[in-house]
């Protein structure tokens, strides 16, 4: 009973920092964007403040959602160099609790917010991206010149009308809809037909549906269309593939975007990537506690506290430099995707356990 109590204890308390940690950390970023964002839309009138914190809740937990096993990190540090510092793993060792005893309920609680940030936290973080991608687009959507600002990307197509270059600033429900669309035309000759100036268009089939047009030619001048089509060859699989990004993608949907992007003839690296990180990344939060029990277990009285700290936050960022260079890898076809996903949940996991086991058991 008294061992249930203790786990029960040590779980709250890990779970209670670690919630803590990662909701400071999402109210300091929305801030620093909510600046950012104001000051982008500054000279819009129309666009109201309330709006813009609305869109930067939107935009920030997809980012917040790579910084998750940081936040895990740092939680799991302070929950144990907090009970360090109350003596209350002290008083845990003097009833013969062993330092693995405290830390299997961490490590189980880990788990458990790892599969709820995957099933759930993913979902959700990719349907609020589309959503504050809309709500950007229809607030710069009065003053074109706000929404050309961004690099964007380009798509090219070649239909029996000649080749049509597309650039856009930003695109919605993975390509399938795009904004600020500046649009060179050419004739099947290579001969220049025309630029296009778009708010915004969606895919049809066989087709573009442009809004807010305006057309311009060499010698003539500029016509103003409500609607253009714009024929085309691409499928939605192709323009999602340009223009979509794996980490937009919902954890539930990357198995139908592999087998369709396989079927098109595509890479899937990034998307298999990515599937796998999302899998393993329960055990990378479990690895995250292995780490961060490894260098906060010291007792306060022996002192060297700062190097603890620092040793962790250390071993943190090269398990994140570990993880870059192997996604980097994968993505380029050097390393099986499985492998890049695993690896740095291997080395944190196993470096944790070997540093708790040469402290607890010599």
């Amino acid at each position: 009973m008294i061992a249930n109590t203790l786990a029960r204890y040590f779980a709250v308390r890990f779970v209670s920092t670690a919630i803590a940690v990662f909701a400071g950390i999402f109210l300091l970023i929305v801030f620093v964007d909510y600046i950012e964002l104001l000051r982008r839309t500054s000279s819009l009138p129309s666009v109201s403040a309330i709006t813009v914190a609305q869109t930067s809740l939107f935009r920030v937990p997809q980012l917040l959602e790579r910084l998750m096993p940081f936040c895990v990190l740092i939680g799991a540090m302070s929950c144990y160099l907090t009970l360090s510092r109350k003596l209350e793993l002290v008083v845990a060792r003097a009833a013969g609790v062993s330092a693995w005893q405290f830390i299997t309920p961490a490590l189980i609680s880990a788990l458990v917010l790892g599969a709820m940030a995957t099933t759930l936290y993913n979902p959700l973080s990719a349907s609020l991206q589309e959503r504050a991608k809309q709500m950007e687009a229809e607030m710069f959507s009065g003053g074109g010149a706000g929404l050309q600002d961004a690099a964007g990307f380009w798509i090219s197509q070649a239909t029996s009308e000649g080749q049509a270059i597309i650039n856009a600033a930003n695109s919605q429900a993975q390509g399938i809809r795009l904004n600020g669309l500046t649009i060179f035309r050419f004739e099947p000759n290579g001969q220049f037909k025309e630029r296009i100036e778009a708010r915004d268009a969606s895919l049809e089939p066989g087709r573009w549906q442009l809004r807010g047009v305006r057309r311009y030619t060499l010698g003539g001048a500029p016509v103003i269309q409500d609607t253009v089509f714009l024929s085309t060859n691409l499928t939605p699989a192709q323009v999602r593939n340009s223009v979509s990004t794996p980490e937009t993608v919902s954890f539930w949907q990357l198995p139908e975007y592999i087998r369709s992007s396989e079927s098109s003839g595509f890479a899937t690296a990034g998307y298999r990537l990515q599937y796998q990180k999302l899998i393993s990344r329960p055990f990378l939060l479990a690895a995250m506690v292995l780490l961060a029990a490894a260098v906060s277990l010291r007792f306060f009285r022996f002192g060297g506290v700062q190097k603890m700290v620092l040793s962790g936050v250390g071993s943190g960022f090269l398990l994140y430099v570990l993880s870059k260079v192997t996604e980097d890898l994968s993505k380029a076809d050097l390393m099986h995707p499985v492998a890049a996903a695993w690896l740095p949940v291997c080395v944190g996991g196993l470096a944790g356990f070997l540093a708790l086991l040469y402290q607890e058991d010599g």
